[in-house]
């Protein structure tokens, strides 16, 4: 499904992905882990193809397309999704007429007010979300864990086959992580080719999705590769147990 060979990518003219490479298949969960800083959220941002980013070298591919010529919403039409760590907020945008029109968009044609209006209220109970949310300025006003479980109705709605999720964990409560994981969880069981690669810095998500493989990322690149037990190790021990094998380093460090 996904493909990326010997990437590397700048920032100003400083270099946040170093030779990465990385292949998920059809079905697949990844989860990349490592300290704050080390290109976890400047690789989602890439391939949704964020033009802050200058790719200076390789290749990312999707079900065997270039993706680097393509716009984000081409990608988007493609069924590559991000859940973003901070949903940004559009005052006088209504989250309905948001939804409706990306669903218009991922789908060629229009969507009918009824069915939209049944499958928004289905998802929203589903997410514990207060239905009036789904009337008001998209995610203005919105509490953190509200903001998550809008982007969780999104997957719902525009059923993508690759997700992203990108620090999805950020600021929930015990909760809202329970109700937004299992809901992702529920999509994934719907949607079994669904491929997810989730970002993170603790494994507390990955009780309620369960990767196939967890990757160290560190210095702009996968140093380490495991299954869940590396993420349990993580968790226990922290980023620099791995020291010896990679030197596991802060962000400051990385444009040095």
């Amino acid at each position: 499904m996904l493909k990326i060979e010997n990437l590397d990518v700048t920032v100003n003219n400083k270099r946040i992905l170093n030779n990465f490479n990385l292949v998920i298949n059809d079905g697949e969960i990844n989860v990349i882990m490592g300290p704050n800083g080390v290109g976890k959220s400047t690789l989602s941002r890439v391939i949704m193809g964020d033009s802050n980013y200058k790719i200076t070298n390789g290749s990312i591919t999707f079900d065997g397309d270039n993706l680097i010529p393509l716009s984000t919403d081409e990608r988007a039409k493609k069924g590559i999704f991000l859940v973003m760590q901070y949903p940004m907020e559009i005052e006088g945008v209504s989250n309905q007429d948001f939804l409706r029109t990306a669903m218009s968009s991922v789908n060629n044609k229009r969507i009918g007010l009824y069915d939209f209006i049944l499958k928004c209220e289905k998802g929203a109970e589903e997410l514990s979300m207060n239905k009036d949310l789904i009337h008001r300025s998209l995610n203005v006003g919105f509490s953190g864990g509200e903001k998550k479980k809008n982007e969780v109705l999104q997957i719902k709605l525009l059923k993508p086959k690759f997700i992203i999720l990108d620090e999805v964990d950020s600021g929930l409560d015990v909760d809202s992580l329970r109700i937004v994981g299992e809901n992702i969880a529920k999509y994934k069981e719907e949607n079994p080719n669904t491929s997810i690669l989730i970002i993170t810095h603790h494994p507390k998500i990955l009780e309620y999705l369960r990767p196939d493989y967890v990757h160290i990322m560190n210095k702009g690149t996968i140093t380490k590769t495991g299954n869940y037990d590396l993420a349990i190790d993580i968790e226990k021990n922290g980023y620099y147990s791995y020291k010896n094998e990679e030197n596991i380093i802060t962000g400051d460090e990385i444009n040095e």
